[in-house]
């Protein structure tokens, strides 16, 4: 069993009270984001609440095998009855309330902010933060002992596969003992290893392959130790892709001997761009994201930024040598 501290009894009290919640997590949602929102979404059903998982934007086409993926509510506009038939918003992985991209739609709803990025605000009426957690998964796994529910093989899947997403497969240094005790319990309630990793990593959709081969053609080593890529307008148009497409990208250049930061820099319109950071060891992204508004972990990270992006690129890797000197 993991040793990590459990759910806190104002969070377990919160939910009980409560009778139907939507919950959502930050633009662009990742594996960890998905798959806690579809675990923590069983979870409330099973002690008898209703629930709506609400995303601003579409999850990575990667987990659409996850059960209750298809009925995730996407855009902006509210569910069916929000807000007068819901009690509560949680939140998760947010940092600040504004990183889920529906701020103002939330209205003035309670929120429940549960998430283990450093400097989050604790905006909530309650919260649940834990930097040291290897995913916001193995958080929902605690809550759901907390709960005393007794997850079944879709639940224990959603989330198995936000431990192999935000530890790399259990290669990050975030691959807690922590990590493995969630892991090996949620294996022992159903969940399937070999079935996420073909989801991950034998799935990939053809305009995902072409769009790596975009992005690889402007794959830059800058002094042995900073690799940048880009990803723009024209190579989504090029190769058939959207911005689903994405996830994993950065994970190629992060693998490149001698490389301890990377950079992918992704346009999301004429001159904004995603900068995505990733490192390794105690290299901090995270401390350089901040800076510019953005968050995440000290390995992973992230920020938005404006063009034109060949002068943005200059600029990232100027700071990333600075990060690593």
């Amino acid at each position: 069993m993991t040793t990590s501290t459990k759910a806190p009894e104002n969070l377990l009290k919160k939910l009980r009270s409560g009778h139907r919640y939507v919950i959502t997590s930050h633009i662009n949602p990742d594996g960890d984001a998905v798959g806690s929102s579809l675990g923590l979404i069983r979870i409330l059903r099973a002690i008898g609440k209703g629930a709506v998982v609400w995303s601003r934007d579409e999850p990575p086409k990667l987990y659409r095998s996850l059960a209750g993926s298809e009925r995730i509510h996407i855009g902006t506009e509210p569910p069916s009855g929000f807000p007068d038939s819901f009690d509560g918003v949680i939140v998760l992985e947010c940092p600040t309330l504004d990183r889920c991209g529906l701020e103002e739609q939330l209205g003035d709803l309670p929120v429940i902010n549960i998430d283990h990025h450093l400097g989050n605000e604790h905006y909530g009426v309650v919260n649940w933060i834990d930097t040291a957690a290897p995913s916001l998964g193995e958080m929902i796994y605690r809550l759901s002992q907390g709960l005393m529910v007794n997850l079944d093989q879709e639940t224990a899947t959603a989330l198995y596969l936000t431990l192999v997403t935000d530890t790399g497969g259990f290669r990050f240094a975030n691959s807690s003992p922590a990590a493995f005790d969630a892991a090996s319990a949620l294996v022992a309630e159903g969940a399937h290893p070999e079935q996420v990793a073909q989801w991950l990593y034998e799935s990939q959709p053809e305009s995902a392959v072409r769009l790596l081969g975009e992005m690889l053609k402007t794959l830059e080593i800058h002094d042995g130790r900073v690799a940048t890529a880009l990803v723009t307008q024209e190579m989504f148009e090029s190769a058939g892709a959207s911005s689903s497409d994405t996830e994993g990208l950065i994970d190629h250049p992060r693998s490149i001997a001698g490389v301890d930061a990377v950079a992918l820099i992704r346009q999301v319109d004429d001159d904004q761009f995603k900068v995505s950071l990733r490192s390794r060891g105690d290299i901090d992204v995270e401390k350089l994201a901040r800076k510019k508004g953005g968050g995440g972990h000290r390995n992973a990270a992230g920020y938005l930024a404006e063009g034109p992006i060949d002068e943005l690129r200059q600029t990232v890797v100027a700071e990333l040598q600075d990060t690593l000197s």
